[in-house]
């Protein structure tokens, strides 16, 4: 079962925009040492909507290679063409990845039995687990709890990105559920109630700057120690707030730069985070003990 501290990994690039594959590894390998369980590679915070599609499968086949077998792979193949979404991921498979992440389709606002035709196609088209990803917020497309109730069927889909921040709405998919898939939060704000009610992790963007952190809270959270994970996500809860300042993944980025993890490279239509905006990030950063 995929579970844990899973982190949406940004992808490190250079001033100019191009992809920096050694602050990658470098990343890779401090992910690992730090207890992370997982990386998402191209999710949407890996800023996947603007590598081209050899870009793409290239990012996948680095951090697969990197990791060597040392954490859970994650491939972000998910797109808003079903035949797209179906080639990404039969390219994950082939250079063995983990799972896949697939977001519900954005702009198109499928019928939610649009949502299940595409998510089983895919199913159905390549042998790999596969995690739904629900972002309403990004996406404009909001998958109803049925709709996946009814997905979780599939013996290759896994597991759940739920990433509305409705813990209420998660409880009920948890229950309706059971063991046949796993629901994990993609809201680090609310991932620690969520995984206290039953979800088996987070895939996280504040995992990008404090992984250790992230890591002990999931424990604790899946856990059931109510006490032990509200100790470890007090020091987080700035970050959880202040890198949604801009849009994902702008301050996240901007974040990791500041802790001389790799450089402020970002791809347009993102701009780097505002300097009005770098203070608050800033202080999050102190706040959780990163920065001096």
């Amino acid at each position: 079962m995929i579970s844990g501290s899973i982190v949406a990994i940004v992808t490190p690039m250079h001033a100019d925009g191009s992809i920096d594959w050694e602050a990658l590894s470098r990343l890779i390998d401090w992910h690992v040492e730090q207890g992370s369980d997982g990386i998402v590679a191209v999710g949407t915070t890996g800023e996947s909507a603007t590598l081209a599609m050899d870009e793409h499968k290239m990012f996948i086949k680095a951090c697969v290679d990197q990791a060597a077998g040392r954490m859970t792979v994650i491939a972000g193949t998910g797109a808003n063409s079903t035949s797209e979404a179906i080639e990404l991921t039969e390219v994950a498979r082939e250079v063995n990845a983990d799972a896949c992440l697939l977001v519900t389709p954005y702009y198109n606002k499928p019928t939610q039995e649009g949502l299940y035709q595409h998510f089983m196609a895919i199913a159905d088209a390549v042998d790999i687990p596969q995690v739904l990803y629900n972002v309403p917020g990004r996406t404009a497309c909001d998958m109803q709890n049925a709709t996946t109730v009814r997905l979780a069927e599939h013996p290759n889909i896994v597991a759940i990105k739920d990433a509305t921040g409705d813990v209420a709405r998660g409880r009920e998919l948890i229950e309706a559920v059971g063991d046949k898939l796993a629901v994990l939060s993609g809201d680090d704000a609310t991932a620690m109630e969520l995984m206290l009610a039953g979800g088996k992790g987070d895939i996280s963007v504040t995992a990008n700057v404090a992984p250790a952190a992230m890591k002990a809270m999931c424990d604790a959270a899946i856990a059931g120690d109510r006490a032990a994970a509200e100790a470890a996500n007090a020091p987080l809860l700035m970050l959880h707030e202040r890198l949604f300042v801009e849009a994902n993944p702008i301050p996240v980025k901007w974040a990791l730069a500041e802790m001389g993890m790799m450089e402020n490279g970002i791809r347009l239509p993102m701009t780097p985070l505002s300097e009005g905006a770098q203070p608050q990030v800033r202080e999050a950063l102190r706040h959780a003990g990163l920065l001096k």
